[in-house]
């Protein structure tokens, strides 16, 4: 063999190890190729099985239509604003009202689920709204239910609105949370109490006895009666106008007006007055 014939090998072998080393990189290269294809594979079918358990890609979350019956604006708004953004509360508010009279019309229109209402109310007051719904409540189709929401605890006006076709009853105690709960419950058909309420409904009507006739708080009006309560708690008058939603004067009128009406001295006589027949 001639030098120049030897180098011509030396070159081919040189070029056909090239190739097998090109031949491996493409090798390989197509298996990265197959890796990520099977990655992107596996990884379509996840994305897909996420989507499905999205909300917004499957069945529409539940919500509550409701109705707010309360005789002071700034209480309402601020009902509407904890619990009336519906993309996260699921609750609509669909009307207002702030006396009787309003609060049978608006139902009537809107049909919602769920009514929050006040217990006392120009026009008769939340019970006279619950007689005056009492077709609606009885719809076996689209019932409307009804939840109280006051800031009275006393057992009389417990009472009174369940005995008047309410499914619940709880305080303006309640957080956001629990009162969206609260309105969810009521309109599946649950009974909802604040736990201190319960005992009142379940010694009522475990007694077949009317409740006695106390003929000196019923000379005082619903408000006064609500703000003889705080009294003898130890509110305030600043902080019983906040929680009422009143003026101080006003509260001072009441004041005086309970007692004179019970024909008593200062709020300390008022405390013991109030203690004595249990409504602190």
């Amino acid at each position: 063999m001639t030098e120049a014939s030897g180098a011509t090998d030396r070159t081919g072998n040189a070029t056909g190890r090239t190739g097998n080393t090109a031949g491996r990189t493409g090798n390989a290269t197509g298996g990265a190729a197959s890796a990520v294809g099977g990655t992107a594979g596996a990884a379509g079918p996840a994305v897909g099985a996420a989507g499905a358990a999205d909300p917004a890609g499957g069945a529409a979350p539940r919500r509550v239509r409701v109705v707010l019956v309360d005789d002071h604006r700034m209480f309402r708004t601020g009902v509407q604003a904890e619990i009336g953004e519906t993309a996260r509360t699921g609750v609509e508010v669909v009307g207002e009202a702030a006396d009787v009279d309003q609060a049978v019309t608006v139902i009537g229109a809107t049909r919602p689920e769920v009514v929050l209402l006040d217990v006392h109310l120009p026009g008769g007051g939340g019970v006279e709204v619950l007689r005056r719904s009492a077709a609606l409540m009885a719809d076996p189709n689209r019932p409307v239910r009804f939840l109280a929401l006051s800031v009275s605890d006393a057992a009389e006006d417990v009472i009174g609105v369940i005995r008047g076709g309410a499914r619940g009853y709880v305080t303006k105690t309640i957080t956001g949370t629990d009162l969206v709960d609260a309105i969810f419950r009521v309109a599946e058909g649950d009974a909802v109490f604040s736990p201190r309420l319960a005992g009142f409904v379940l010694d009522a009507f475990a007694s077949t006895d009317a409740p006695p006739v106390d003929e000196d708080l019923d000379r005082l009006t619903q408000r006064e009666r609500e703000v003889l309560r705080l009294i003898a708690r130890g509110y305030a008058y600043k902080e019983i106008a906040k929680q009422l939603f009143i003026s101080v004067k006003t509260v001072e009128s009441h004041v005086s007006a309970v007692l004179r009406k019970l024909q008593l001295s200062n709020r300390h006589e008022l405390t013991r007055w109030a203690t004595a027949r249990r409504l602190v």
